[in-house]
This record gives structure tokens, C-alpha cells and sequence, in this order.
């Protein structure tokens, strides 16, 4: 398993304890920036780190920001990539469980680092269900490519 990493400067620690974490699991990541507190840009953070994961060089991605909530949006502009904020043990259980998404999205104001890696884990040791949930997530690759039927 490979994940590929990005933050802008207001999760940058959250970033780093989240690669320390990964380390100690032997879990292989590429970290994408930024690489220090000094303000950036979140977009071409969240980009490199999504794309990565939608070109199938990465299984997932996880992207900080301050809240989450811009990464998310930037994430979410790749092809490919459903990225989801996630805030509990139990929102990053569902979005893999039920939305199969690939980029998990936190907030460094939002989380701790320790609920962080928490998160992480759940993340990345949930399985998609598929069944019913495999034809909703279908639909979103439908709105993607423009062809969705109402």
C-alpha cells in the first residue's frame, strides 16, 4: 500500500505526525508539500496529492488543511479522486464503506493528531461494501463525465 500526502501550512504538523505514524506502520507514502509552516497555496498541494492517487501511482491520499474543507474541494476537482473531510472515527469508516473514497481530508484545527491517525487507520483498513453502494458511487463517476440521468 502507497499513500500519497499533502498539506498546505495550516496542517502542516498535522501532516507530519500523520507521516510518523505511517513510518511506524511501514506504510510507504510520497509526500507532496508543504514542507513548513510558511504560507502556500492549499490547490496545488491538494492537486499533486489527488492526482497521484487517480493516476494509480497511490492506493489513497490523505490532504490537510486548516479545516479540510479546501482540500476537499480541491481534491475533488481530479478525476477519479472522491475525497471526503472527515472528523470522526465513524465518518472515515462510512466514506471507504459506503462511497469508496480514496482521499480521506482533515483539518488541523478540527482534529488532533492522535484522532488523525486514528482516523487514518480506520481509513485504510475499511473495505468498500459494493451491493447497492457500488451503483450510487457509479452515478458519481456519471456526474463526473457528465452523463447523469435524473
Amino acid at each position: 500500500m502507497k499513500i500519497s500526502l499533502g498539506a498546505d501550512h495550516g496542517a502542516f504538523e498535522l501532516k507530519e505526525a500523520i507521516k510518523k505514524h505511517l513510518e511506524k506502520k511501514g506504510i510507504e507514502y510520497t509526500d507532496h508539500g508543504c514542507y513548513s509552516k510558511e504560507s502556500v497555496d492549499y490547490p496545488k498541494y491538494a492537486y499533486k496529492a489527488a492526482k497521484d492517487v487517480a493516476d494509480g501511482n497511490c492506493d489513497f491520499g490523505i490532504i490537510c488543511c486548516t479545516t479540510g474543507l479546501g482540500v476537499s474541494m480541491a481534491a475533488n476537482k481530479v478525476k477519479g479522486v472522491r475525497a471526503a473531510v472527515c472528523t470522526s472515527n465513524h465518518l472515515a469508516e462510512m466514506t471507504r464503506r459506503h462511497n469508496n473514497a480514496n482521499v480521506i481530508c482533515m483539518g488541523q484545527a478540527v482534529v488532533t493528531p492522535e484522532q488523525a491517525c486514528e482516523m487514518v487507520d480506520i481509513f485504510l483498513s475499511t473495505e468498500f461494501e459494493g451491493g447497492r453502494h457500488q451503483r450510487r458511487v457509479s452515478q458519481l463517476t456519471d456526474i463526473e463525465n457528465g452523463c447523469i440521468e435524473v
